[in-house]
């Protein structure tokens, strides 16, 4: 019986179109690998990855604890020096204290809100910036007052609170944490005791901890020694008590990394404590939470990977070699139709499809011989089709206009204007055909312009002056090829059309930041921030007395070439007129040609 299946298998294998048989042979081949490979995935990583992820946050809290610590012991070096540097020893009679309170003020402000130094009955002695006590408020009553005078050695970190002892016309009081500590104020020949208060700005705790992380669903949050929470990212729900957080933690766990169930849920808390402060930041995950982040096991997985690819080249070879050997045969006639014999004897054998494969090449040999008559013919149209569009982009306006200004020159006996107009317009067209290359020098560039504006001045007498401007460095710079012209027509055109008075036109190549800036600046009309983004998204219609290119076709034609980071950058203001520059980079063009 099973010898019989066997034959029944066997035969059917043979049966059966190639189709099915590379689709059992590959499911089969991967379902094994694919078991194999997730059990042992399973085994390898199950654990590991927990403890990875565990140890990847762990490393996260204490760059933040770093991050932290620094911030703190800069504001308290802050505080150092106002204390021995500035308090000390300086009669407050007869010191410029404001002057050095200011200016630590100001080195700091973006973490400094207030800088005040109060005497032991919480009179203010100097304060920075300049502002005003609010009436009816008594400094020496807070906590942070009492707590500097009965520990006088230490700096004394406050929780976060609205500051609201100065007067702030916007109403707009700040969210501070006030650092305070007490000092020794010298008054002529008497020595007493002063309050430092150094308010911090709240939104500099808040950005250290505002964009860390722990994976998709962790986070972290900073609490003191009594359970007070100083930072959460929620704390606005935490607030209007719409959810609640453990503020127990650093009460009840050391340093280190703890599984806890809180409200029902599985949850792992990394405890981390703050150097100065008796603060502890907390880092809270899920449990659950599994991550493939780890270079190990990226690697692990990539070994896993390539091997059960090796074992299905392995396996699918064999395969492959009982059933190829008719494609083998076919693949050696289509050879021969390669080499361009279209008329190679094909035989169709093997399987259905091979079959029918054999056949189809037979009919694809029969088709090319014909389609290659008609590439012939497309070809030469398409060739046709791409001279006209390149010659098209000159506009024949242009050329009409300047062969009717010459023939006027010389009807007029002006033959020497005329032999410059027609040396310009040689020039002209011969640095715009630059024999089909797209990229030249910044000197034949500006040589182009040059000989463009020629002659455009002769054709509009006293319409307009022009100068040009080139640093001798940038000269042998690459560029491409017809990009000053239509900033120039632009500004002929357009930005002078209406123009009352002469017109002035500014042309300046120069180099700055290892950049390379074309610049074509003019008097004219200018234009509205609108006009401006519909000149580069190419809504303003062209003159048909200019070039067609326009100053879209410039802005795309640098952004394709050298990147988008590059391109042209419009500043237009109206009645002031416009500017256009082209950002490029620095680039030889002997050095750069054949690229």
């Amino acid at each position: 019986m099973l010898r019989r299946l066997w034959t029944t298998c066997r035969n059917g294998y043979h049966n059966i179109s190639l189709r099915y048989i590379v689709w059992i042979s590959f499911t089969v081949t991967a379902a094994v690998a694919t078991i194999i490979m997730g059990l042992s995935f399973y085994n390898r990583f199950s654990g590991q990855l927990k403890s990875e992820i565990q140890r990847e946050d762990q490393s996260l809290i204490e760059q933040v604890n770093s991050s932290l610590g620094t911030y703190i012991r800069n504001m308290m070096k802050v505080s150092d020096t106002l204390c021995y540097s500035v308090i000390k020893d300086a009669d407050i009679h007869n010191t410029d204290l404001y002057s050095s309170f200011q200016l630590l003020y100001d080195t700091n402000k973006d973490y400094i809100k207030n800088i005040t130094l109060f005497t032991e009955d919480g009179a203010p002695v100097v304060m920075a910036p300049a502002a005003t006590l609010r009436t009816n408020v008594q400094p020496d009553k807070a906590t942070w007052f009492r707590q500097a005078l009965n520990k006088p050695e230490n700096q004394h970190f406050s929780n976060p609170h609205v500051q609201n002892l100065y007067v702030d016309s916007d109403y707009q009081y700040d969210w501070v944490i006030s650092l305070s500590r007490a000092v020794q104020i010298t008054d002529g020949t008497r020595t007493k005791q002063g309050v430092l208060l150094i308010d911090l700005n709240y939104n500099g705790l808040k950005q250290i901890f505002s964009h860390v992380s722990l994976g998709q669903t962790g986070y972290l949050y900073l609490m003191d020694q009594m359970g007070n929470i100083i930072y959460h990212p929620k704390q606005q729900l935490l607030n209007s008590n719409q959810i609640q957080e453990n503020n127990q933690v650093a009460i009840t766990y050391k340093d280190g990394i703890h599984k806890e169930d809180y409200k029902g849920e599985s949850r792992i808390v990394t405890v981390e404590s703050v150097g100065y402060t008796g603060w502890a930041i907390v880092g809270v995950t899920s449990g659950e939470t599994v991550s493939l982040n780890s270079i190990k096991s990226n690697l692990f997985f990539l070994f896993l990977f390539l091997f059960f690819i090796l074992v299905l080249v392995v396996i699918n070879s064999y395969i492959s070699e009982k059933v190829s050997r008719p494609i083998q045969n076919l693949e050696q006639a289509v050879k021969e139709v390669e080499s361009g014999n279209l008329d190679a004897d094909i035989v169709a054998e093997g399987f259905f499809e091979v079959r029918h494969l054999g056949q189809s090449v037979q009919n694809m040999a029969r088709q090319m011989k014909k389609l290659m008559d008609d590439i012939v013919v497309e070809h030469e149209s398409k060739r046709k089709s791409e001279l006209d569009t390149l010659q098209s982009q000159i506009n024949p306006h242009f050329l009409y206009n300047t062969l009717d200004t010459i023939v006027w020159m010389i009807e007029n006996e002006q033959q020497q204007d005329a032999s410059r107009a027609v040396t310009a317009l040689a020039r002209f067209f011969r640095i715009s055909l630059s024999k089909g290359k797209n990229i030249i020098a910044v000197e034949d560039e500006i040589e182009h312009v040059r000989n463009y504006l020629a002659i455009q001045k002769m054709r509009y007498k006293n319409r307009f002056v022009y100068k040009i401007v080139v640093e001798e460095k940038v000269k042998k710079m690459a560029t491409i090829k017809l990009i000053l012209q239509p900033l120039v027509e632009n500004a002929i055109y357009h930005g002078m059309e209406f123009m009352d008075g002469d017109g002035e036109i500014y042309i300046h190549a120069y180099c700055k930041d290892d950049m390379l800036y074309l610049s074509v600046k003019d008097n004219g009309l200018g234009m509205t921030e609108e006009m401006v983004k519909k000149l580069l998204h190419g809504e303003v219609t062209p003159s048909k007395r200019g070039s067609g290119i326009g100053v879209r076709n410039v802005d795309e034609r640098i952004r394709l070439y050298f990147g988008t980071e590059y391109g042209l950058i419009i500043a237009s203001e109206p009645d002031e007129g416009t500017e256009m520059t082209a950002h490029l980079p620095m680039m030889l063009y002997e050095e750069n040609r054949e690229q």
